[in-house]
């Protein structure tokens, strides 16, 4: 059950992060939001505890965002490691400084962050860490170079913490959507033109973030939300030549 739980949700002014906040406190949660100043939604929902302004591009960001959360909530039960940004272009073609941010937030946060409350949720052996990864953490993507390496990245952690707390009654939770109707979509491109995503390919933030919280409630070690993160991950499996060439 997700009723009572207090949940740290970062990226919280984002597309998902907005839907995460909404569907999150109808289900009961109890929330403390972060992102950049600019970034965080209007107070409002009853269910929001508190906002947290912090950069996590800054590595001292993820512990200012720790600290005053356990303010508002001295106990977190459920870390969500939702932020993230992303540009599209090829490695070469990517500023030094936009690709440093890029990793700063996407995969050094999360790390930083889980580390920080996995010993709380370790002694009291309940707890759960959720990361949004991205079918980018399963296809490299020509283009998406900086941004893929992120996501393997999370996928990564998620692998290594779930055996590392197997036994402590801790649960970690990775999660992979494909492109959402969202800000990151017109994120910015360096290099050659892109062309622009099909239509028809994009998937809407509200049933996407559903079977998001369906799984966090679930506590699922993995979750695949919108019809083309299931037919991916079902190709990854069975087909991989399949995936690297749509990839491609």
């Amino acid at each position: 059950m997700l009723r009572g739980k207090n949940v740290l949700l970062t990226g919280a002014g984002g597309g998902l992060g907005r839907e995460l906040t909404r569907q999150l406190g109808d289900a009961g949660c109890l929330l403390v939001l972060t992102d950049l100043p600019a970034m965080l939604p209007p107070p409002g929902h009853p269910a929001v505890l508190g906002c947290v302004a912090a950069d996590l591009a800054d590595p001292q960001g993820a512990a200012t965002v720790v600290a005053a959360a356990m303010k508002l909530a001295p106990r977190i039960d459920i870390l969500i490691n939702n932020a993230g940004l992303t540009t599209f272009g090829r490695l070469d073609d990517v500023p030094p400084e936009r690709l440093e941010r890029l990793m700063q937030v996407n995969l050094l946060a999360p790390v930083r962050l889980s580390a920080l409350l996995l010993p709380a949720m370790r002694a009291r052996r309940s707890g759960q860490i959720v990361n949004i990864a991205s079918v980018a953490g399963i296809a490299g993507v020509a283009g998406l170079a900086p941004y893929c390496t992120s996501k393997f990245g999370l996928r990564g952690l998620g692998a290594a913490l779930e055996a590392e707390l197997r036994d402590d009654g801790v649960t970690v939770t990775t999660v992979y959507p494909f492109f959402t109707r969202t800000p990151i979509l017109s994120a910015e491109s360096f290099g050659a033109p892109r062309a622009p995503l099909p239509e028809r390919l994009v998937e809407e933030p509200e049933p996407v973030v559903a079977e998001i919280v369906s799984g966090i409630k679930a506590r699922r070690r993995s979750v695949y939300p919108g019809r083309t993160a299931k037919v991916i991950a079902l190709l990854e499996r069975v087909a991989p030549w399949a995936v690297r060439l749509l990839a491609g």
